[in-house]
């Protein structure tokens, strides 16, 4: 059974990481959580932000889905997680630093490219219309009949782009990164390497993510 696997690595964590930092995770537990960072990121199992950058519970307020989509900002009642967690990371745990961060070999991006038919896929289909302006905008720049793996690799790029543009269509969001409350990040992970770039919107492209720090 899969799960044995989890069951025993739950044995490990009580007893060692749980045991080595019980006294901070009590304190999140009794004063709740304060994390100064949202991050949208993709579903994919190989993608995992808190082993990507190291960071520890309560640093990061996570929000997974298929493909790191931001679905546009629409005021109507329908359900949308993803949309509800923006607001509340935004509203109230008032976070510093959103971060959209995309990857190599993307499946909701390559699934641009393919014709999905299967009926038991039909939230899927429609979540992947998300995509469609980053594949569109990849094809314009090089072309449908380019290397196909260089079309992925840029469809992926563009998809960080356009979903930093939904992201702008929240209000709550627009309004705090004019007022410089917060600031949004594009980033983009290289699951060969363990490379991450960010978006580097001054000169339209991904630059090596140490140079943030320059």
């Amino acid at each position: 059974m899969a799960a044995e696997t989890l069951i025993k690595g739950n044995e490990l964590f009580q007893q060692s990481y749980f045991k080595k930092n019980e006294k901070e995770l009590l304190r999140l537990a009794k004063e709740g959580q304060n994390p100064k960072i949202l991050y949208i990121g993709c579903s994919d199992s190989r993608v995992i932000p808190d082993l990507m950058m190291q960071t520890n519970p309560g640093d990061m307020f996570v929000i997974r889905n298929v493909g790191n989509f931001v679905a546009p900002y629409s005021p109507s009642l329908d359900y949308h997680s993803t949309a509800s967690a923006i607001e509340y990371a935004v509203s109230v745990l008032k976070v510093e630093e959103i971060i959209i961060c995309g990857h190599t070999h993307c499946g909701a991006c390559k699934a641009q490219f393919e014709e999905i038919t299967d009926p038991e896929l039909i939230h899927t289909k429609q979540w992947l219309k998300l995509g469609e302006p980053a594949k569109d905008l990849a094809v314009k720049a090089i072309g449908a009949d380019a290397d196909k793996e260089r079309l992925l690799r840029l469809t992926e790029q563009f998809s960080v782009i356009t979903q930093l543009e939904n992201l702008l269509t929240y209000p709550s969001v627009q309004r705090r990164v004019k007022s410089e409350e917060i600031r949004i990040h594009g980033w983009y992970y290289d699951i060969e390497s363990g490379n991450i770039e960010y978006y580097d919107p001054e000169y339209s492209l991904f630059q090596p993510l140490s140079m943030l720090e320059e």
